[in-house]
């Protein structure tokens, strides 16, 4: 009432007089609400200044006069029970149920009533029952902030803590719970899979608090949400919602169902000795039964047949596959067109050196991303220092060097003769290294092209002889044609060939140009 004479004093008993805008801003009240009082005040039949018999009774009598109230009547109250259950189905409004209501009770509550009246009824019921969480739609997770001692070593006493992961439905408070050894992100993970297992559905959202294993970056807006994570959430068909930092009341479904889980689990086990994992999540599971059993206090029902009854229709299914833990990791590719990955090295094209790529390894294979394109998959190998390279990431040069493995250069020499085969398998044994044998079979391969398969036959043939496992003899033979000479040391007639006097043959060129007259004869040769 204070407020009204002051702005009737601002409007009227001021010079110049306020407009109804500055009378609203000095009042701390919207515009619209000084124009509907001036307009009230020049209707009802008063003037400024007041007079001093008008009390602030009399005043607001006069501006607000009470509107006639209907004659009462027995108006049949709705069920409000079955009107929150039906809220929690997807679709379902209060516009559909208050019509719904009418075609049964044509002089029933107006819409308006019907809300009011059902809001007063669920703020009596249970506070908690405040937040309405449609069935099936979301599931809270968290960690609890106790942990369990587990003891490793019986002889010794020493042990380590364990983690309880706790999530929760929305609508029917149906609450699962279970031990990891810690909140790393392979238990957050599997910790989820786990969970839905038991569900045996999906929900259509996870709100996680801010855990570092779900969320690398908090936001208000756009939350950066680990990339394993997001794997497990699109495997799943389900969005991840985070809560905001520091806004407990965001997750208040599930901070409830850790504070449950602490007293009527964790506190029923703390004096309880535990020796493995295993034993402490199977008596965590005898007290969840219980937990999920015990009758709601202000409600018909458990949270197990709310879940059974309501909410697991509403989920949904499991997925096909089951879900593979992937660990994600950046990498940048090396000169040799490598990724390290824990020791040992994969390949990826050759284009791509230099650049970083993101690494999705699973127990199984090895996949490099380039902008959220694989462009490269392995076996996992766990061999340290090792390299698995595929031939179609090698550029040409590399490639076709990669092409001539040994048991490639072997089975050519097989075909080639069983001289060639000899050399080559000699000239391999010979070198210290496999690639230096390799390059000089290599360079051999090449003479065949040049001088062909027969002459290099002949040619290792001679080299064998003389012990010269080298590609260097096997070339000089070919092109001094030592390959052509007989055991006699005498070239042998070719077809067509021009004989004369003057024509001095080898024999000649050995004697009298090399000057060997008199040198002991090679293996297999005439003196």
């Amino acid at each position: 009432m204070r407020k009204i004479r002051e702005m009737l004093r601002l409007k009227f008993g001021v010079t110049p007089p306020l407009s109804n805008r500055q009378v609203a801003a000095s009042c701390r009240v919207s515009p619209s609400t000084v124009s509907e009082l001036m307009s009230r005040f020049k209707v009802c039949g008063l003037t400024w200044p007041l007079a001093d018999e008008v009390s602030d009774e009399t005043l607001e009598a006069q501006l607000y006069p009470e509107k006639p109230r209907p004659e009462s009547k027995a108006v049949p109250t709705p069920d409000w029970a079955y009107v929150q259950k039906e809220l929690r189905r997807k679709g379902v409004t209060e516009q559909l149920l208050w019509e719904e209501y009418r075609k049964e009770h044509p002089d029933g509550y107006s819409y308006s009533w019907f809300c009011h009246s059902y809001r007063q009824w669920r703020s009596l019921v249970e506070p908690v029952m405040r937040q309405t969480h449609r069935l099936g739609e979301k599931c809270f997770v968290d960690y609890a902030g106790q942990t369990v001692w587990v003891v490793t070593n019986p002889l010794t006493g020493e042990g380590r803590a364990a983690q309880v992961f706790v999530g929760v439905l929305g609508a029917s408070n149906y609450t699962y719970a279970e031990a990891t050894w810690s909140q790393d992100l392979p238990n957050w993970l599997r910790s989820h899979v786990r969970m839905f297992a038991s569900f045996g559905g999906v929900s259509e959202l996870i709100v996680p608090d801010n855990l570092r294993s779900g969320v690398k970056r908090a936001d208000w807006y756009e939350p950066d949400i680990n990339i394993a994570y997001a794997e497990l959430a699109a495997h799943y068909g389900v969005a991840v919602v985070p809560t905001r930092v520091a806004r407990p009341k965001d997750k208040a479904k599930v901070e409830n169902a850790v504070l449950v889980a602490e007293r009527w689990i964790l506190a029923a086990l703390r004096n309880r000795v535990f020796y493995s994992l295993d034993e402490l999540n199977e008596a965590i599971g005898v007290l969840l039964e219980q937990l999920n059993d015990r009758p709601f206090q202000k409600l018909l029902g458990c949270r197990r047949s709310v879940f059974l009854e309501q909410e697991k229709p509403m989920l949904r299914p499991l997925p096909a596959e089951p879900f593979i833990y992937a660990q994600w990791k950046k990498a940048r590719v090396g000169l040799d067109y490598h990724i390290d990955f824990e020791g040992h090295y994969y390949s990826v094209p050759h284009t791509l050196i230099h650049q970083l790529l993101d690494v999705r390894a699973t127990s199984e294979t090895v996949e490099m991303f380039s902008r959220q394109q694989r462009i490269a998959i392995h076996r996992r190998s766990n061999q340290e220092g090792q390299h698995t390279t595929l031939a179609e990431h090698m550029p040409p040069k590399h490639r076709k060097m990669r092409e001539w493995s040994p048991e490639r250069l072997a089975a050519w020499a097989a075909k080639a003769g069983p001289k060639t085969r000899s050399f080559v398998e000699g000239l391999m044994a010979s070198k210290a290294h496999e690639l230096q044998g390799l390059r000089s079979c290599l360079g051999v391969v090449r003479l065949a092209s040049k001088f062909g398969t027969e002459r290099v036959e002949a040619a290792c043939e001679r080299a064998l002889r003389v012990r010269a496992l080298t590609y260097k003899s096997v070339r000089s033979i070919l092109e001094k044609n030592l390959d052509r000479l007989g055991d006699n040391g005498v070239q042998p007639q070719v077809p067509g060939a021009v004989h004369h006097r003057n024509v001095r043959g080898a024999s000649y060129y050995r004697v009298h140009v090399l000057g060997d007259v008199g040198a002991p004869a090679m293996e297999g040769e005439a003196p």
